[in-house]
């Protein structure tokens, strides 16, 4: 969706959000072979998003162009709280995704297909084509990341547990938020948790705990990775930077415990500026940061 984030003036900043694509864009700064799969509106929204992947180097040769339905956008406002959103979503093309637009030799194709309960919540029909990507993917020996991403106002908090649950139990790797996965599991321990997550069926749960940094647990063993300090600006599309930056470093065959270190780091700068993609570090950012313990 095409992202306007407002700004200390008042005024209001376009950019490029949507949390799978914020995840690929993340993960392709970092190094990492990606290719994004969706529908767009044969609108200049929708031309946007192809040139911004393009130039992200993420492939968008199985990206649909709706000849009806239009890009979706989104607003982000800032407050004593945080930021909250405001969604014009419904009846965008992406959420006109269904299983036949699948591309299985593609998705066969991939070491680790993301998907996420945003991904899930937009129509039954993406919730549909989900499941079907998951295994089309783990039929042909992938892995399956997926972050729980819960917004309540897309769907009722009991329907969002069964499918998201359903979901998890067929991924590899687990990537829930901390306040998400309270509202979903009923548990407040971030052991008990990740308990809940591996014994759906997960093998590595990676719970992000904000600036406390990240749970890491496998079934035999589970380190908390502490978070780097820094002065967040804004917090927008910080999950979808981890998201994109772990599955960057598990790709190149790092452990989780230093990939959850290095996506740490990049979530953390990507708090440093506004918008969702603009401030997503590249690879030399978050290793000069890891190495001097500040941001550029």
């Amino acid at each position: 969706m095409l992202e306007f984030n407002e700004q200390e003036d008042g005024r209001f900043l376009k950019g490029h959000g949507g949390d799978t694509s914020n995840a690929a864009i993340a993960a392709a700064r970092q190094g990492a072979s990606v290719g994004y799969l969706t529908r767009l509106g044969q609108d200049d929204f929708g031309d946007e998003f192809l040139k911004l992947w393009q130039h992200e180097g993420v492939d968008t040769s199985q990206v649909i162009r709706d000849p009806v339905a239009r890009t979706g956008i989104y607003f982000v406002s800032h407050n004593e709280k945080g930021h909250s959103f405001t969604y014009m979503r419904k009846g965008s093309a992406a959420s006109l995704i269904s299983p036949p637009d699948i591309p299985e030799d593609y998705v066969s194709k991939a070491r680790i297909l993301h998907v996420s309960g945003i991904s899930q919540a937009i129509s039954a029909s993406a919730a549909d084509t989900v499941f079907a990507a998951i295994e089309v993917c783990r039929n042909a020996g992938g892995w399956v990341s997926y972050d729980t991403n819960l917004r309540p106002n897309l769907w009722p908090l009991e329907r969002a547990r069964a499918v998201t649950h359903a979901a998890m139990a067929r991924a590899h790797i687990a990537l829930p938020g901390l306040e998400d996965a309270v509202l979903l599991t009923g548990l407040t321990d971030p052991d008990a948790i990740a308990d809940f997550y591996l014994n759906l069926g997960c093998e590595i749960v990676a719970l992000t705990l904000g600036k406390e940094g990240t749970l890491i647990a496998l079934p035999n063993e589970r380190r908390r990775v502490p978070g780097q300090p820094v002065t967040p600006v804004d917090a927008t599309a910080a999950g979808d930077t981890f998201d994109g930056a772990f599955l960057a470093e598990m790709a190149a065959g790092r452990d989780p415990y230093e990939a959850a270190k290095y996506a740490n780091a990049a979530a953390a700068l990507s708090t440093q500026g506004y918008g969702a993609v603009a401030p997503m570090p590249r690879r030399p950012d978050v290793e000069r940061f890891l190495n001097e313990g500040k941001a550029a």
